[in-house]
């Protein structure tokens, strides 16, 4: 919703008009470099359990949405939608019944002010999994078919990014370092102790951490347990572990405790989506290195892509086999990869 005045300057100019706001001065900076520009207000959402900062940074609240409209009435501003957002951290679905509900009651509130308001935006956070999806959309359908029906002529748009990019990459980490731990300093506060006094605790330290692919465990909570890569017995015994970065900040902590075979130096871990949040993140902090990208496909994908022509061999020129993947040359590895 915080907009540089350049940046609303540029999106008149460009003919983009729909925008966000949650608060006067954003809603009178919009008025004086955008007046042709329909608002959508972002309202907050209430969950405990999610990402508090997020609601306090973004989003206004219903009686303060009322405030806004006389605003934009004298400003002579439209108001033409809601939006909110709901973080990915969040598990409670009873946010989104909340959010939905709170909607309506904007939706309501701008009928008295003469706006037409046609657009609902529930914004994204959705995960790479598609079991959350569904819950998502078991909660939100029956909602919006009450309180947006088809005849209220309302849009309902989202912003499903995460869930579009989680699964395009996958993370391999190599373990630089071990050592044991004692177990009450592993385990968070309030976890029972489950585990044999004379079983090893270990903390495992891997070369990317926050600083790097894990950036975005700074601000949403990451549950992933990763996958080892490696061939270990069936009933091979698990012993707590904690992850951490390469980096000297003891903030730099990936996974504060799970069950994993005992590892070595050397060996490979495997975080699955992490897609979303990760490139554009990465920072050099403590020579923290960025990891190459490989890019891969199926046989049989890639044997689909050549019968359909996509695939031609001007398009490829640049990408060589390896045992399991296809790679692209160095030089080319990012001016390639659109």
């Amino acid at each position: 919703p915080c907009k540089q005045a350049s940046q609303i300057k540029y999106a008149a100019k460009a003919g983009i008009n729909i925008m966000t706001c949650d608060n006067e001065i954003e809603l009178k900076k919009i008025a004086r470099n955008h007046p042709n520009a329909k608002l959508l207000l972002h309202i907050a959402t209430e969950d405990i359990t999610a990402d508090e900062e997020m609601n306090m940074k973004f989003g206004t609240t219903l009686k303060n949405c009322r405030h806004l409209m006389e605003c934009s009435k004298e400003l002579g501003v439209q108001v033409v939608g809601v939006k909110f957002h709901v973080s990915g951290s969040c598990k409670e679905l009873q946010t989104y019944i909340h959010a939905i509900s709170d909607a309506r009651c904007v939706f309501d509130m701008a009928e008295e002010f003469g706006f037409k308001m046609n657009m609902l935006d529930i914004g994204g956070g959705f995960t790479g999994s598609e079991l959350q999806l569904e819950e998502v959309n078991h909660v939100i359908r029956p909602l919006l078919d009450v309180y947006f029906p088809k005849e209220s002529g309302v849009n309902v748009v989202a912003e499903p990014g995460c869930y579009y990019v989680s699964s395009a990459f996958t993370l391999a980490v190599n373990i630089i370092a071990k050592k044991t731990v004692e177990y009450d300093k592993l385990l968070p506060s309030g976890v029972e102790q489950t585990r044999n006094d004379d079983e090893p605790v270990f903390a495992y330290y891997i070369n990317d951490g926050v600083y790097g692919s894990f950036a975005s465990k700074l601000s949403e909570k990451l549950n992933t347990i990763p996958e080892v890569h490696k061939k270990y017995k069936e009933d091979e015994p698990l012993f707590a572990s904690s992850l951490w970065g390469p980096s000297c900040d003891e903030l730099d902590q990936i996974v504060e405790n799970c069950l994993l075979p005992e590892l070595n130096v050397g060996d490979w871990l495997i975080f699955d989506n992490m897609g979303s949040g990760t490139l554009g993140e990465q920072s050099t902090f403590n020579d923290c290195q960025r990891p190459l990208i490989y890019y891969t496909m199926s046989f049989s994908d890639w044997d689909e892509m050549q019968d359909a022509g996509i695939a031609s061999d001007t398009l490829m020129k640049n990408f060589f086999f390896v045992p399991s993947c296809i790679q692209l040359s160095p030089e080319d590895r990012f001016s390639t990869a659109a």
